[in-house]
């Protein structure tokens, strides 16, 4: 958190307020705030048409839709924006801007941020999109692959035990289990892999990686 000074004029619970707040770094000052919530928020035919494709993305990712839509117009505007400029742009509900604000937040995707002479809270996205990534994958795909790794591991144990029946049937099924769950179960370990492998180049910033392989890549036809 950074050191931001409040508003002139600040009480004390106005003092404690803004001290539970993530601020950005630098925070909104002076005519950085000119545009901030002084008009309604209307979307451009391209921000328009970029939340609807990453909300589609994400909720195919299984995510919530409306999370990739506001994500999107946080990360296209210029100065952040407050839950009430987003309802206005997307013509959502407050409850339903408030719920998937706050569940950005957690994923660490959105932060508030303080504005200089405004009292409620203003939002911008995480751009840093090679870091936004690696969290997810830390909170979730992380923590499923070893889910399954633990039950491959399971079910293995419990099928080896068949491997030894007296019945040929039972014997046969069980050693055609224990191949093909050994299979499965070594694929999880190499997608484990591949996840802290992925996770740990995150952590020294792989963009300017990712922006290099995107300059070698192909000529688009279009």
């Amino acid at each position: 958190m950074s050191g931001a000074t409040p508003p002139p004029g600040a009480g004390e619970g106005d003092g404690a307020r803004d001290a539970l707040r993530e601020r950005s770094d630098p925070a909104y000052t002076g005519g950085e705030t000119d545009a901030v919530g002084k008009e309604k928020h209307t979307l451009w035919p391209s921000e328009a048409a970029v939340s609807d494709v990453v909300g589609r993305l994400i909720e195919f990712w299984g995510f919530k839709r409306n999370m990739g839509r506001i994500w999107s117009v946080l990360y296209l505007s210029p100065e952040p924006l407050s839950a009430e400029d987003l309802r206005q742009a997307l013509k959502l509900s407050s409850g339903a801007v408030s719920m998937t604000l706050n569940e950005l937040a957690r994923w660490g995707v959105v932060r508030k941020v303080w504005v200089q002479g405004e009292r409620k809270d203003f939002y911008a996205a995480e751009v840093q999109l090679w870091r936004m990534i690696s969290r997810v994958f830390s909170e979730r795909e992380r923590t499923e692959i070893v889910m399954a790794i633990e039950s491959f591991e399971e079910a293995l144990a419990e099928v080896s035990k068949l491997r030894h029946s007296t019945d040929p049937k039972t014997r046969a099924r069980a050693e055609l289990q224990h191949e093909r769950i050994k299979q499965l179960l070594e694929l999880a370990r190499l997608g484990k892999r591949l996840v802290e492998t992925l996770l740990a180049t995150a952590k020294i910033d792989a963009e300017p990686l990712v922006r290099f392989l995107l300059r070698q890549a192909p000529p688009s036809n279009d």
